[in-house]
């Protein structure tokens, strides 16, 4: 009589790993800003596709663990900036512009662009603010890990997740 053994692999979140993971993001209060039933996958090792902090809390985990973070704003998406908000002559832009609408901009002299949302819209001018719309709140991120796979070589020379649940070039 033969056997045959039989290992188990359990493959842990490690650097060049494709994580995949449900979450929800919400503020100091508890009220819900993002939620992410279906799951979302990013590079794992210090690509910046997902928060620091919950990277290192994923690090060596496996499928099924589930953590929440607490994070401060300068963790996320940094303090909120006064100076970001600006006031344009209506004219600078198109004739439709309403509230909510989003441009691309840069300040005076640089090369750093960055995405404004329109606040508000006047016969004369038009209010645009650049800070993220999280900018200066304490979030916490509650996940869970659903996937993890080796990453692929073309996926770590482009440092982002390519296919399922990631980019598509």
């Amino acid at each position: 009589m033969s056997y045959v053994r039989e290992e188990i692999f359990t493959m842990h979140v490690q650097k060049n790993t494709v994580v995949s993971i449900t979450y929800e993001l919400t503020d100091a209060s508890g009220k819900i800003l993002e939620k992410a039933d279906t799951p979302v996958s990013y590079l794992h090792g210090g690509y910046g596709g997902i928060f620091p902090l919950v990277e290192e809390a994923l690090h060596d985990k496996q499928i099924g663990y589930t953590c929440s973070v607490v994070m401060e704003p300068e963790e996320t998406f940094g303090e909120y900036d006064a100076e970001l908000i600006r006031v344009e002559p209506r004219s600078a832009f198109p004739d439709n512009v309403t509230i909510g609408m989003h441009f691309e901009g840069a300040a005076e002299g640089s090369d750093d662009y960055i995405l404004y949302k329109v606040t508000d819209v006047t016969d004369d001018s038009v209010i645009v603010d650049g800070n993220h719309p999280f900018a200066g709140m304490q979030l916490s991120f509650a996940c869970t890990v659903t996937e993890i796979r080796p990453a692929t070589a073309e996926e770590i020379t482009h440092q982002h997740v390519h296919g399922p649940h990631g980019h598509e070039h």
